[in-house]
């Protein structure tokens, strides 16, 4: 089951240095609550979803309800659209 980026997304999220998508722990709270304010959005509902971008989180996404805050300073459309990739992938193999 493992879907490929599209070849675009894959071409953006190549230029970017390391990536990291992975679950959101009690340890992140500060950086979802640093997020959320820069957003000027609330927090996203657990369980979350975490892009990083060399180290630094700049989106989280709720796979329960699909909120979704990101730092408004930085572009993070590709992240987007992989954390909802693997959002959706996550919820294939649990159906």
């Amino acid at each position: 089951m493992s879907r490929r980026p599209p070849a675009p997304l894959a071409r953006q999220v190549g230029e970017r240095g390391e990536i990291a998508i992975r679950p959101a722990g009690p340890a992140d709270a500060d950086a979802l609550r640093r997020l959320a304010a820069l957003a000027d959005r609330r927090v996203p509902a657990a369980p979350v979803l975490l892009a990083e971008s060399d180290g630094e989180p700049v989106v989280a996404l709720s796979t329960a309800t699909g909120e979704l805050v990101s730092d408004p300073f930085r572009v993070t459309a590709d992240l987007v659209e992989l954390l909802r990739l693997r959002a959706g992938q996550l919820h294939a193999v649990a159906a």
